[in-house]
């Protein structure tokens, strides 16, 4: 709420009250985009070459080092959550970014500490030479390994769990304008995102493949202090959003235990008569209310007020507010999108693994004196997304914002629902140049050629072909699901309104490394290699009918979210009710 330029619940650096003139906005933004941007280009680099690091470096068989390291990024999404938590109740959104950023500075620096010290590591050797006797990680050696880059998984987790919601925080959701603005906030946030990307794909990976692991992890690092002053540097324009002081997820605890206990007791066939705030009661001041709704009926009876709590102080494990109940729903409501969203994170994993280890089976020469590192591959989508993404803000949303009237062009759920085609379509083309990957290695009788001695005579630019259809596919669906949860979680659930995306996406790398695991057991009998993904000699895997099966899955699982989508309901618009009895309207957004 907006008061003579002021902004309510939203504080500056010293605590005084926000106002619109001084503090938010996108120069506010930009500041914010920028610390993302250099926070993305210090880790993105091992989160696509670290399999290279743990296989050749480490000495992890392939699919164990797949595994650590969809182990690694899941753990990183995973503690969103609890970041995001401590960021409502406790920290604030800017602290939690802030103390994130310095752990994952940390484990970087302990990681390029452990790469320069030869001590520190496994002795060097040929890994795809099967009479080579190499020693895995092991002792303090890997205790060390674990703690860096498990220091490294606990900051990135922190900062991608607060600074969409501090970003989006510098602007209002009654301001139209700034409510544009807030959508240009959430595209320009993928576009920092490849632009930190461009640079980690290219140049760290680069130096991490040819002058030294040290080396590249040390850029990372220097990075990642970077990426600490720039967001530092704009603390006096920070719109800070006040501390809550009380647990979102509590509530909606909440409303489940008093819908629980509540249960033989009889809903009023009247709505109105469930437990809200009165409007002229203190306690409404400033406080979001919601109208009720007809579905999940069951959570109606948190809200009754029997005979007994009538009269007596509320107790939130017993009587719940209609607002508190909607909230509830909401995130029920939203539940089934999220659960959609896995399956594309786990197409993702493989891009960011196999398909790596693909690229250093090939031909991997642009010109006689310079080779690209299999793992830069994912630069040709982030070049195509570093153009399209302005083009889409400026261009593509203000045209199609013509006709259909929704600030976003499409709406977030159309959004999303492209970006799982195209996931699918990339799995069925990872399929297919694999196909071709193979062929050349049967005709060429290559089968058992060792790939880092003699690599196929087949350029590794053909596996551009997954990673660009999938670049588009995270434009769209990512973003997407940024700018849904956001909108349509509560106003205490803003932080973690991030954290259902990473939370997805954290989900979707367990789930490849059970799958990877399933896998690999139930096609054990039929290969001679011990099942379609297992050993390090791909040319003798059958990771096409890996990739096949993804694409079937995908398809399934659009299916499933077009069943959800079509009924989902988006959240009325917030409404904060002043201590007036004035009566308003509330109106859905548009399907």
């Amino acid at each position: 709420m907006e008061k003579t330029g002021l902004i309510e619940g939203k504080v500056d650096w010293r605590g005084r009250t926000a106002t619109k003139e001084k503090h938010g906005g996108m120069q506010a933004a930009f500041l914010v985009l920028g610390a993302f941007m250099f926070g993305n280009m210090a880790d993105l680099s091992l989160a696509v070459n670290g399999i290279t690091y743990f296989n050749g470096i480490m000495h992890f068989n392939l699919a164990d080092a797949a595994n650590q390291l969809t182990n690694y990024s899941g753990t990183s999404y995973i503690l969103t959550i609890a970041v995001a938590a401590l960021a409502d109740t406790y920290l604030g959104r800017f602290t939690a970014i802030l103390l994130s950023a310095c752990v994952e500075f940390l484990g970087l620096g302990l990681l390029a500490l452990q790469a320069h010290y030869a001590k520190l590591r496994p002795p060097l050797c040929n890994i795809y030479d099967p009479n080579a006797n190499c020693v895995q990680v092991h002792g303090s050696d890997a205790v060390l390994f674990f703690i860096a880059l498990y220091l490294v998984a606990i900051g990135s987790g922190g900062v991608k769990a607060a600074l969409p919601s501090h970003g989006a925080d510098q602007f209002e959701e009654d301001d139209p304008k700034e409510e544009l603005q807030r959508s240009t906030f959430f595209n320009y946030f993928l576009l920092c995102l490849c632009i930190g990307g461009a640079i980690s794909l290219t140049l760290i990976v680069w130096i991490q493949d040819h002058k030294g692991w040290d080396i590249g992890l040390g850029l990372s690092t220097l990075a990642m202090f970077l990426a600490i002053l720039v967001l530092v540097s704009g603390l006096p324009l920070y719109r800070i959003q006040v501390v809550i002081g009380s647990s979102a997820i509590t509530e909606v605890v909440q409303v489940y235990v008093a819908a629980f206990r509540n249960r033989k007791l009889q809903l009023p066939e009247d709505s109105s008569k469930l437990y809200e705030l009165s409007l002229d009661n203190e306690a409404a001041i400033e406080v979001e209310f919601l109208p009720h709704s007809p579905d999940f009926e069951f959570l109606d009876k948190a809200a009754i007020q029997s005979l007994t709590t009538e009269y007596e102080k509320p107790n939130p494990w017993k009587l719940c507010r209609v607002t508190q109940v909607e909230n509830a729903k909401i995130i029920l409501r939203i539940f089934p999108i999220f659960c959609c969203t896995i399956i594309m994170t786990l197409c993702l994993a493989q891009l960011q693994t196999f398909s790596v280890q693909q690229g250093t089976t090939m031909d991997t020469n642009i010109t006689k004196h310079f080779q690209v590192p299999p793992a830069s591959l994912p630069i040709i989508p982030i070049i195509f997304l570093i153009v399209l993404i302005p083009i889409y803000d400026r261009v593509i949303v203000p045209f199609i914002r013509r006709f259909t009237g929704l600030p976003t062009g499409i709406t977030y759920l159309q959004r999303v629902g492209i970006g799982l085609v195209l996931s699918a379509v990339s799995m069925a083309t990872a399929a297919l140049v694999e196909v071709k990957r193979k062929n050349v290695a049967r005709s060429h009788n290559m089968i058992d050629a060792l790939p880092i001695l003699q690599p196929l005579p087949i350029n590794v630019f053909w596996l551009s072909f997954q990673y660009f259809i999938f670049g588009i596919a995270d434009m769209f669906t990512y973003v997407g699901l940024l700018e849904f949860f956001y909108s349509q979680t509560p106003k205490k659930l803003k932080a973690l309104s991030s954290c259902f995306m990473w939370t997805s996406m954290s989900l979707g790398y367990y789930l490849s490394t059970i799958v990877v695991k399933i896998v690999n057991h139930a096609t054990k009998e039929s290969t001679r290699s011990g099942g379609w993904l297992a050993g390090n000699n791909l040319n003798r895997n059958h990771l096409n009918l890996f990739y096949w099966l993804l694409s079937i899955l995908s398809i399934i699982n659009f299916f499933i979210y077009l069943f959800f989508a079509g009924r989902y309901k988006y959240r009325p618009q917030n409404l904060y009710v002043p201590n007036e009895a004035t009566v308003y309207e509330l109106k859905e957004n548009e399907p």
